[in-house]
């Protein structure tokens, strides 16, 4: 798996002669705040790399979509990026959210959300772009509200809902074509698992057309 690219430049000094308090305000938040998310993918990008070399446990990664928890197997996931600019593709349906320059390769960006028939992912500070592993053979990522981190598989059991009403928190069944099992962790939050290779291969995924 490609390492996760920061995509931040170091901050430009910030000038003096000139300047406002307001303005030098304003530029040491900005560099602030470029620093923490550098941070965060730098963090990040090295916890999975670890993953990769550990035990089998340590396979699953942590996503959020709108409400959704979902788990992603470590071989299906590539790149983490901050969002970057999505140019729009005209005649292309709505969960099709467009195409983005990573360092000169062309991404497809997806709405998981949208395409499965539940509402556009909001996007803000947090939210980022998980691109598919190339093992899958698609240039696309996938718009996530935020990252929630590793997860082992050593820690997840099976949720059995049968017969019950769905706990709260619980996930819901917008992504069920596609989820491979229901699972609850030590802390009792409920997980879907889904299965990015199965997404590839619904017949509609490659069908981005509007009609």
């Amino acid at each position: 798996m490609a390492d996760f690219p920061s995509r931040l430049r170091s901050p430009k000094s910030i000038p003096t002669r000139g300047a406002t308090p307001q303005t030098s305000t304003n530029h040491l938040a900005s560099a602030n705040r470029r620093e923490r998310l550098r941070e965060f993918q730098t963090g990040l990008s090295e916890k999975l790399r670890k993953a990769q070399t550990a035990p089998l446990a340590v396979n699953r990664l942590g996503i959020q979509i709108g409400p959704h928890r979902l788990l992603v197997d470590l071989a299906d996931a590539g790149e983490i990026l901050a969002v970057p600019d999505i140019a729009p593709v005209p005649l292309t349906k709505s969960w099709y959210r467009g195409l983005a320059n990573v360092r000169g390769n062309l991404l497809g960006i997806v709405d998981l959300s949208l395409y499965a028939g539940g509402p556009a992912t909001p996007l803000d500070k947090d939210s980022r772009v998980l691109a598919f592993s190339t093992d899958l053979r698609f240039s696309v990522g996938i718009l996530v509200s935020r990252m929630l981190g590793l997860r082992s598989a050593a820690d997840l059991t099976t949720a059995d809902v049968s017969g019950k009403e769905a706990p709260e928190g619980a996930p819901g069944e917008i992504f069920a074509p596609w989820v491979r099992a229901l699972l609850v962790d030590a802390q009792e939050i409920h997980w879907q698992e889904l299965d990015l290779s199965a997404v590839t291969a619904d017949e509609r995924f490659i069908d981005i057309a509007r009609a």
